[in-house]
């Protein structure tokens, strides 16, 4: 499997564990069913090759420590926002409808826990903002 991790990803990944996810903001809470990214190739390939991804739908990374997230759209088709969740589980910043298969760096600036991949233009749609809270099963299963 090692030469399979050293080879660029090449196709979209099966699609990975799912986990139900909470955003709770001014105007109500909005819950999404998402899969986990959790080792380094899975996150590495993330929503790369894959068309679309459904509005109540996309991808967590959570990191094995509070650290700036650095993401990019390189081989992604489909425009994301991208939600950065600090260690106190809010909202520390959003990229809203990155450009599809850029090869710009998305970057936190600042350290966080956990990165989250949602359809393009979703947040805006559903007031999802800045400040507001993240709750998912995998954060109470690791200690934030």
């Amino acid at each position: 499997m090692a030469a399979d991790y050293a080879s660029p990803p090449a196709k979209a990944q099966s699609q990975l564990a799912r986990e139900a996810l909470s955003i709770h903001s001014r105007n109500g809470i909005h819950r999404f069913s998402v899969e986990i990214a959790k080792t380094p190739r899975e996150q590495e390939v993330g929503e790369m090759f894959r068309p679309d991804i459904p509005p109540d739908g996309g991808m967590l990374f959570v990191w094995p420590a509070a650290q700036q997230s650095d993401m990019w759209m390189e081989n992604t088709l489909c425009s994301l926002d991208i939600v950065f969740i600090g260690e106190d589980h809010r909202i520390q910043s959003v990229i809203e409808n990155t450009v599809p298969e850029s090869l710009a760096r998305l970057s936190s600036h600042a350290p966080v826990v956990a990165t989250l991949e949602l359809q393009g233009g979703i947040t805006a749609k559903l007031g999802i903002s800045v400040g507001d809270v993240v709750n998912a099963p995998i954060f109470d299963k690791k200690k934030l």
